[in-house]
């Protein structure tokens, strides 16, 4: 016998109301913690690309040693400083004193020391260091956006 504030046949409208309504709850929700952990790999990303500029940046004093790269130096601190981001994943984009190195390079050596990295690493110049790694914002398998990417972008004056 149904309680006195139910009338008859309501008994299980609750629960189908719920089941109706948990689908779409559960997919919003899914959504928001992939986008919160797109969030989080851009902050990440960030900081590494500003820990990157500022090796970089000071990096001069380090060009006399042979066979020093400090583009490679840099990109290993930006992989050090992502650890959750794979570095593989990563292209980077380097910019010294104006001059650009080919995207997704991680080198800038030259075997001298008027030409290439060491002549643009000029103490008071600018240099650029850009990251872009790639997002992902699958929600239950499906990727709403497969060419979404992240970048970050961090200048720094040389030292």
């Amino acid at each position: 016998m149904p309680g006195k504030y139910f009338r008859r046949g309501e008994d299980g409208s609750s629960l189908i109301e719920f089941a109706l309504c948990l689908p779409p709850l559960l997919l919003l929700m899914t959504g928001i913690f992939a986008f919160g952990i797109t969030i989080g790999n851009y902050v990440m990303l960030t900081n590494a690309a500003s820990v990157g500029a500022m090796q970089l940046a000071v990096s001069r004093g380090q060009l006399a040693s042979p066979g020093y790269d400090p583009c490679a130096t840099a990109v290993a601190a930006i992989e050090a400083a992502a650890p959750s981001l794979t570095g593989s994943k990563m292209t980077f984009a380097f910019s010294l004193d104006g001059t650009a190195y080919a995207a997704n390079t991680t080198t800038c050596s030259s075997s001298s020391q008027t030409t290439g990295a060491a002549a643009l690493l000029v103490s008071g110049q600018p240099i650029t260091v850009t990251v872009t790694y790639p997002c992902n914002l699958a929600v239950y398998r499906a990727n709403t956006f497969p060419s979404c990417s992240l970048s970050a972008k961090a200048s720094e004056v040389v030292q």
